[in-house]
């Protein structure tokens, strides 16, 4: 890994790094002590994240003190902060690395966040078929409230703060936000028409204010080294370290935490290159959501939220997916228009239908029942998806479809031609 201040990975080196005592031989909770001893001021805390140039770490990228500015501390009434640790999208993997090796950096993110706001209760959602980092945040939080981090007049603070787990059942749409809502109170996971937004109007009705694992965790250490230090770990608009997730054709696949605006000729070589010794042929940098970009256009780019905005992708959640050049795009297109048709909740048609249409068209491309039409036809439903949901699910399930055939028209059209790929070889099975 390049030399770089780890921010939610500054543990992981070190024995039990899962521990109170191996978080506190690192400065942990002393920020949490100070503003509870010196009834720091909420405006003074957001600022700081504001000047930090945080942005959401779950996908979207929202400034994070801008959301956190949305709810009042003197609002009247009980308010909620909500962890979203249900990784569900494809090619992600660093939350559960947070809270397997540092759930207490994450315990105190979200107890700031919501002494900020004047929440007394806090929930993390965590997916279900995460077992060992459900146990060690379980352990976490046992050991915060015996060192009386949680709880009741915390320290002797006046300020109250109870967390808790929550577990979930394996629903991808269940990362959408009001979806997740939905589900900590024993709804269907079905996301919710907004306006009104979480923060008016979330959880029980009550303002709400939901943030990714990896957006909690950095905003102790945020805290502690000051908004500029994080700042200039990454780049202007684009501040401190991101954990890439980089999966596939590579050579040593696995999280890496490096300065946002790396270049992602870096961060390939960090994982040890393309295997094999074969040449790149695509990137999905930011999860199966976000569109696909060739070999030739990601080799030029940084990794940071403007610069994959402006080669017509996205960050995402930092889920880099690594193809070379012995990938078949129908088949990588084709399983992943199947996994959105899945896990569409249904509530929308454009979406509920739109997803089942691009998944068989696909799958008759995929094996050799193809027509050349068809790539139009998945041009034009994929289109009629998006902008027309309730949440980003449909948008999700049309950007690679339109990218894929954008990038690699030629490919798909060869497969329709011969009824094989174009790699050789008769059509997949």
């Amino acid at each position: 890994m390049i030399a770089v201040d780890q921010v939610c990975f500054r543990a992981n080196a070190l024995p039990e790094p899962w521990t109170l005592a191996t978080y506190e031989s690192l400065g942990g909770y002393q920020i949490w002590k100070k503003i509870l001893k010196e009834n720091t001021a909420p405006e003074l805390i957001v600022e700081q994240i504001k000047a930090s140039f945080l942005r959401g770490r779950g996908g979207a990228g929202f400034p994070t003190g801008l959301k956190w500015s949305f709810i009042s501390r003197s609002m009247p009434g009980q308010k909620y902060v909500v962890c979203n640790s249900d990784e569900g999208e494809p090619g992600t993997c660093k939350d559960r690395d947070i809270l397997r090796y540092n759930p207490h950096q994450l315990i105190e993110g979200m107890a700031i966040a919501g002494y900020v706001m004047g929440a007394t209760v806090g929930y993390n959602y965590i997916r279900g078929e995460f077992n060992e980092p459900i146990d060690r945040f379980v352990e976490a939080l046992e050991e915060a409230y015996a060192a009386g981090f949680l709880g009741k007049d915390i320290l002797k603070s006046k300020v109250d703060f109870d967390l808790y787990h929550h577990i979930g059942a394996g629903a991808y749409i269940c990362g959408e936000e009001t979806a997740l809502l939905e589900s900590l109170e024993g709804k269907r996971g079905n996301p919710r028409f907004k306006p009104p937004f979480p923060a008016s109007y979330g959880l029980y009705g009550c303002p709400t204010t939901i943030n990714n694992t990896e957006t909690f965790a950095s905003v102790p250490v945020i805290l502690e080294k000051g908004a500029q230090w994080f700042l200039e770990q990454g780049k202007p608009k684009n501040g401190g370290t991101k954990i890439f997730c980089v999966s596939g054709h590579v050579n040593r696949p696995g999280n890496f935490e490096v300065p946002l605006g790396l270049p992602f000729k870096d961060l390939l070589e960090m994982a040890g290159g393309v295997r094999n010794g074969h040449a790149l042929k695509a990137v999905i940098p930011g999860g199966s959501s976000a569109p696909i970009l060739p070999a030739a256009v990601m080799m030029k780019l940084d990794m940071d939220f403007d610069s994959l905005a402006q080669a017509g992708s996205m960050l995402g959640s930092g889920a880099v997916i690594i193809m070379d050049e012995t990938a078949c795009m129908v088949k990588v297109l084709a399983r992943i228009a199947h996994f959105y048709f899945e896990e569409s909740c249904g509530q929308c048609t454009p979406c509920r239908e739109g997803t089942g249409w691009m998944s068989r068209i696909l799958h008759r491309i995929l094996h050799g029942q193809g027509r050349m039409e068809h790539l139009n036809l998945l041009d034009n439903v994929a289109e009629n998806i998006m902008g027309r949901t309730i949440c980003a699910l449909g948008d999700a399930a049309a950007m690679p479809v339109r990218s894929f055939i954008q990038h690699f028209r030629p490919e798909f059209e060869h497969h329709i031609t011969t009824g094989q790929c174009d790699l050789g070889g008769a059509h997949h099975d």
